[in-house]
This record gives C-alpha cells, structure tokens and sequence, in this order.
C-alpha cells in the first residue's frame, strides 16, 4: 500500500472509479430522455455557445441534459490528471511504476479519448456504433481506475489455484461478451437518444434472445465457480464471486422485466446502472483473484 485509502490522493483514486462508472449513468440518462442531441453540435453545445442558450430549438431540459454529461467529462478529466501527478509522486521508489504511470496516463488518454468520440457521436447523429464505443471505452476505463487504485491503495489479493486459474479468464470474457451484446440491443431498440437516431437495424428479438442466452451461460459458469470455491478455502475469492453472482441475478432480473414491459425508461436505466455495477464487480475479483483477460493454467 503507497497511500492511505482515506488520504487526499487515496480518495482521488476513489473518485476517479466512481466518476467513471458515473460518466455512463449519466450517458444512459441522456439516450433514455431523448437528449442526446440537446447539444447539436461540438464541441459547442449550440452554435456559437460551449452552453445551452435559452430558446434553443432542443428545449431547455434536453440541452441541459446533454450538456450536463459534457461537463462531468470535464470534471473526470481534472480527476485524472490529479490522479497522475499523485501516481508519479507516490511511485517514485517503486518497482512497478512504470505500470502504476502508465494507467494514470492511459485514463487521461481515454477521457480525451471519449471527447472525441463523443464528438463523433453528435456529428454522426447518434449512430449506434460510436454510441456503443462510447460505453465500452467507458468500461475499459473503469477496469484501469480500479487496476491503478488496487495498485497505489492496495487489495486483499487471494491466488486462484486449480481450475479456477483457467476459468477466471473465461468469465472475465465472458461477461465482456454479455455487455457487447447488450450495446447491440440497445443499438437496436427504441432508446436511441434522439426519435430520428439511425439504428442497427437487427431484429431486436433476435439480439435480445441473444444477450439473454450469454446471461444465462454467465450464470451457470459464475453458479459452478460460486460452489467449487465455497467448498475450498479460498474465502475471498468466494465472497467475491458471491457479490457477482448476485448483481447478475439482479440485472438479469430487471432485463427480464424491462423486456416484457416494453422497455419503460426507469428499468432501462436502472439496467444501464446494473450493466456498470456488473462490471466493476467482475473486475474487482479477477483483480482479487490476480488473473486477467489471459487464459492461464493451461497445460498441452
């Protein structure tokens, strides 16, 4: 542990995952209110204005909206750069430095990184694909503001040993794969951000059938991993796997029940939330677990 998780930099650390995840809630709120053209141009909000003007031809409430989620950008990008100027000071006599700077930089990168994408998002009129790339740069973000918190603050770490070693990357991709599919029925259905947004065009059913079945197979494989390690003494790793397991249920819970109601938009955001939540803990056990995304322990 370099710094004290309820120090000043430890609570940048802190923040900067929170902002993260925070930065696609308040994405989601813009798509599901029909906002996401309340700012019709970039990087201004309107022509001539970087903010809402009154009687802009959006209405006051969508431009807000919008430009609301432009500004906690702004917010997350003075979050990380604090975040590196304390990664360099506090790794300056450490062995893994140059991994601790590397993700504070890449967090910089990346927010710049979505600013552009936002960009290209509002001057495609909200095509689905950067749309999509939005959140998951969002994801991959979020996955380095915990790698490079445990780094500085530190994480009760227990080995996976056995079969877990191998299966813990799986699920990794596996959940991975659960959000890609979910950006494809998104990208499919009606809360695209704007009425006149172009979709995907698949069949919603179908990709909603789709990311129900991958849910369903993370269940299975998270079920199986939850009972093999209570019955070992790997307790963290356990109790980690135990939180996953149960915001998935609860995700797929509300995905159900958004499916079959008609997708009202309090569900679909509270999915979105849930989409987050799933990830951050997924992340956190392979984190917990010192595994990755790279498949290990096999042996040909």
């Amino acid at each position: 542990m370099l710094v004290a998780k309820k120090s000043i930099a430890g609570r940048v650390f802190a923040l900067l995952v929170f902002l993260q995840g925070a930065l696609i809630v308040t994405g989601g709120a813009v798509r599901v209110t029909g906002s996401g053209l309340g700012c019709p141009t970039w990087p201004e909000c309107t022509p001539g204005s970087y903010t809402p003007v009154p009687g802009q031809a959006e209405g006051a409430l969508h431009a807000w909206i919008e430009f609301g989620n432009r500004l906690l950008t702004f917010v997350l990008l003075i979050t990380a750069l604090a975040a590196v100027i304390f990664s360099i000071k506090y790794s300056k006599n450490v062995l893994n430095k140059t991994r601790i700077r590397t993700l504070a930089l890449l967090q910089v990168l990346g927010i710049l990184g979505q600013g552009v994408l936002g960009g290209i998002t509002v001057l495609t009129d909200l095509h689905p694909l950067p749309v999509a790339g939005h959140f998951l740069l969002s994801i991959f973000l979020i996955s380095g503001a915990i790698s490079l918190r445990y780094e500085l603050v530190g994480v009760v770490r227990e080995e996976a040993v056995g079969i877990l070693k191998p299966i813990l990357p799986l699920l990794i991709w596996l959940t991975l794969f659960v959000l890609i599919a979910g950006t494809i029925v998104t990208g499919s259905g009606p809360h695209a951000g704007d009425e006149q947004a172009k979709r995907f065009g698949f069949d919603p059913r179908f990709v909603s059938w789709l990311h129900a079945d991958l849910v369903i197979a993370l269940l299975v494989l998270t079920g199986m991993l939850f009972l093999i390690t209570r019955q070992s003494q790997l307790k963290v790793i356990n109790k980690r796997i135990g939180l996953f397991l149960l915001i998935c249920l609860a995700q797929g819970l509300v995905g159900y029940v958004q499916y079959f109601t008609g997708l009202p938009v309090v569900l679909v955001a509270i999915h979105l939330l849930g989409a987050t939540l799933v990830w951050v803990s997924a992340w956190s056990l392979i984190k917990v677990a010192d595994s990755g995304f790279k498949l290990k322990g096999f042996h040909l």
